[in-house]
């Protein structure tokens, strides 16, 4: 199990999980295991990943100590429900963070932008960052299960001990940031913190709630943004996302565009980077 366990909440939740040391892809081992029958609850976790990968395809570089985590869960609610549980993800690895090492909780700038926010963010739509920096990635992948029921894979992966190099955007660990953090650690509290946030979610009864905890440590609200999407450029001020979960931008025409995918960059660097 690579010295994985689960937090002492999940575990009472009756959630399974399967630890390695290296494996090619947690989120491929889940969606294995949905297309098996498996009926769910069940993490698999790795301290190294050897075919991750990211949104849109992109490789994500998972080296021995950080941690690749992904949930296979079969949600009863409505499919188009299912998209918000990235939010759900994301409040809860920020949750975990916060909790193993209270002082990221202190104020720093963001990616540029200016104002004060939490060291910790949540970057619209499926990353946290720290200092402005990528600190995690998330991802979900639908999968069917051979009775035709829809499961969700949800993929997390956080640098803890090594950041990529030569990305076109800036990245951390948290071992580079000075925290104390084991993988297995942040595991056991992500597992306890999404059990939380989950039963927040409560089959896509609580979108709403979960919407704004995750409003509630955004990054980049209010500051200047460039949202890259299909071959254009949106720029404007991050107004806020709306109870679907997607992006509002007040432009600079005081119209209001509504984001449903795009990277997306905050604060001064939106005029560079995007």
């Amino acid at each position: 199990m690579a010295g994985f366990t689960l937090g002492t909440k999940a575990s009472a939740r009756g959630y399974r999980l399967f630890g390695f040391d290296t494996v090619g892809s947690t989120s491929i081992e889940a969606s294995r295991a949905a297309q098996a029958g498996d009926v769910g609850d069940v993490w698999f976790a790795a301290l190294k990943q050897t075919e991750g990968r990211g949104r849109r395809g992109r490789k994500w570089e998972s080296p021995h100590g950080n941690l690749a985590a992904s949930l296979l869960i079969v949600p009863d609610c409505d499919p188009a429900l299912t998209a918000t549980l990235g939010f759900v993800a994301g409040v809860a690895l920020d949750r975990a963070l916060k909790t193993l090492v209270p002082e990221i909780a202190l104020k720093q700038g963001i990616d540029g932008a200016d104002g004060q926010g939490a060291r910790i963010a949540l970057k619209w739509p499926n990353d946290v960052l720290a200092d402005g920096a990528k600190l995690a990635g998330i991802l979900l992948e639908a999968q069917k299960r051979p009775d035709g029921q829809h499961a969700v894979v949800v993929g997390i992966g956080v640098n803890v001990v090594a950041a990529p190099e030569g990305l076109p955007y800036p990245a951390a660990s948290i071992a580079s940031l000075g925290w104390e953090v084991t993988p297995q650690g942040l595991f056991a509290a992500l597992s306890d913190a999404w059990v939380d946030a989950i039963e927040t979610w409560n089959n896509g009864r609580g979108v709403a709630e979960i919407l704004e905890l995750w409003r509630g440590s955004a990054a980049g609200l209010g500051a200047p943004v460039a949202v890259s999407r299909d071959g254009e450029i949106v720029r404007g001020i991050f107004e806020t996302i709306d109870d679907a979960g997607r992006l509002i931008v007040r432009a600079n025409d005081e119209s209001r565009v509504v984001i449903t995918a795009g990277d997306v960059h905050f604060g001064a660097t939106a005029s560079v980077r995007a």
